[in-house]
């Protein structure tokens, strides 16, 4: 049919309409999984079972579903949960990056999400009879240091993480987000460590309690656990409670 011809109804076009006459390049969803154990701030790392890139390095991520993904965000999880058997208590999409060059298969498109887990009660599947996709042959967490990792990724990767880094750094300075990296059970000077782990430098005390007790966000177990010098009160993250974002920086990270 010549294709300017009218039609006489949304479903006479859509009987005769063709995808296949426009070009459609690759579209994947990359996540960039965050946790903080061993006193650094950890991502996570595939390692490609397939061409191209093979035995290399990589973020999570693959191929929407468009059988099965209603969302972007349906493939993210999807991926996550495929890697680390868990469902993440915070997800965002943080941007979209498509070009010729990014893949040597041709033409992609990736929107980039980053993603926060409690490190405890994760269990990685980490050999081959648990991997359930031959794209993978290995997955583990490596740590960041001076906004790096030793690995040197596939793909535009390493450039992903960089970003991604910058975006939770920028947004623990004025929110509550590192919350959500927290065990079940845990002490403020916890919570604060894992702020200056984040951000890589030292916080001021008093003045990072009193915004989290203002903020709301926690409530005390009623139970405690020994401190260097005494008993410290153990919190847990409310339920149901958005990200609070603080109405100035964290003073002593800037």
């Amino acid at each position: 049919m010549n294709k300017n011809q009218n039609y006489n109804s949304e479903t006479e076009f859509f009987k005769n309409y063709d995808p296949s006459k426009f070009y459609r390049p690759s579209t994947s969803v990359d996540t960039v999984i965050f946790t903080v154990f061993d006193l650094a701030l950890q991502v996570l790392l595939v390692k490609r079972g397939e061409y191209p890139f093979k035995n290399q390095w990589t973020l999570v991520g693959g191929f929407i579903d468009l059988e099965n993904d209603q969302t972007l965000e349906d493939t993210a999880k999807r991926k996550l949960e495929e890697k680390t058997g868990v469902k993440t208590p915070y997800l965002e999409q943080c941007f979209t990056i498509g070009n010729k060059i990014r893949d040597p298969r041709g033409w992609s498109v990736t929107t980039v999400y980053f993603a926060l887990l409690p490190s405890e009660n994760i269990q990685l599947k980490t050999n081959s009879d648990d991997i359930t996709s031959s794209s993978v042959s290995a997955v583990k967490w490596s740590p960041i240091k001076n906004n790096k990792i030793k690995e040197s990724l596939a793909f535009d990767h390493n450039y992903i993480l960089e970003k991604a880094i910058e975006r939770l750094r920028n947004k623990v300075l004025y929110t509550s987000l590192p919350a959500y990296l927290m065990p079940e059970k845990f002490t403020l000077r916890d919570l604060q460590t894992v702020y200056e782990i984040i951000l890589d430098r030292t916080l001021e005390s008093k003045s990072f309690r009193r915004r989290i007790e203002r903020a709301n966000i926690l409530e005390p177990t009623g139970e405690t656990r020994q401190d260097v010098k005494r008993p410290a009160q153990l919190y847990r993250l409310k339920e149901n409670i958005d990200t609070y974002f603080f109405l100035r920086n964290i003073e002593g990270a800037t």
